[in-house]
């Protein structure tokens, strides 16, 4: 039987990764490209896919992006702080090239589905993937279906309680002193003077942040109450931060509901730095199956 080839793209606000995977979600090839201008950078991911005859693609996209498919902007970058990108018609951009059934999410919801079916989440009803980068984003999934009405959730944007000892304003150009303006590594280098993995692993920022970190599982927990959650991205790379995460929910949880163990609750992604590849392949699978 000939191998059914499906692509994934993982648009990120830094750059494009691209893949080429099979219907057992194993990636073929993988390459990135930086995000400059849909004009260069499109050109170069509809040139690595024309090397293949694929059957679908998933793409997860930084945003915000319109979700809805009876939308007249179905398939667009919309508001986004990129301005080359804004009102971007990503998908009819792909379908001008290439005529397959077409997965649009999120970058976030597409980490979210790969460790779903693949990874932290696989065989549980429901989890929450939250991305700890250059930004903050999260996606929800409920019985194999993205949670999300009008618009895809931005709970990166959540407010947080300040920590006592921060005295740093924020860096969201929104909200200042959302979860992302706290929390995201920009806050982190803004904070401190220095990229976070300059710092050393004792450094006082590390419990600051993990006191905000902690806090986005705390809401997530008493308002979706998920079967796990999934920290990602660059600043969940540090081997302290989970267990300072721990202990930090605890203390704001203070027993007033039972979770399942902590070491099996909140945890980092399984699939390492693969979720968002292995979930747009997914995804694309999905969107073929239908057909």
């Amino acid at each position: 039987m000939t191998e059914q080839l499906l692509g994934s793209i993982e648009a990120g606000g830094t750059k494009f990764v691209c893949g080429v995977g099979n219907e057992n979600l194993e990636i073929i090839e993988r390459v990135s490209f930086p995000t400059t201008t849909p004009e260069e950078t499109m050109a170069l991911v509809i040139e690595f896919f024309k090397q293949y005859k694929l059957k679908a693609i998933g793409i997860g996209s930084f945003g915000p992006i319109d979700i809805h498919k009876d939308s007249p902007t179905y398939g667009h970058i919309t508001s986004t702080p990129k301005l080359a990108w804004q009102d971007y018609d990503f998908v009819g951009a792909m379908k001008s090239r290439f005529d397959v059934p077409i997965a649009f999410t999120t970058d976030v919801n597409a980490a979210a589905y790969g460790e779903y079916v693949s990874g932290s989440g696989k065989g549980l009803s429901s989890c929450v993937y939250y991305t700890i980068g250059t930004g903050v984003g999260a996606g929800a999934i409920q019985d194999g279906r993205f949670i999300e009405g009008f618009s895809h959730p931005e709970m990166g944007h959540m407010i947080v309680k300040r920590h006592p000892e921060d005295r740093f304003k924020g860096s969201c150009p929104f909200h200042s002193d959302c979860l992302e303006g706290m929390a995201a590594g920009p806050a982190i280098e803004k904070r401190a003077g220095k990229k976070g993995q300059e710092l050393a692993e004792e450094d006082p920022i590390w419990a600051i942040e993990a006191y905000y970190i902690a806090q986005a599982a705390y809401n997530t927990t008493l308002i979706l109450a998920p079967d796990v959650i999934i920290f990602g991205g660059g600043v969940m790379k540090q081997r302290q931060m989970l267990a300072k995460v721990h202990h930090e929910f605890k203390k704001l949880l203070n027993g007033y509901v039972k979770t399942p163990p902590l070491e099996n609750y909140i945890v980092t992604p399984e699939l390492e730095d693969d979720p968002g590849t292995i979930g747009c392949l997914a995804l694309a699978k999905k969107e073929l199956e239908k057909r």
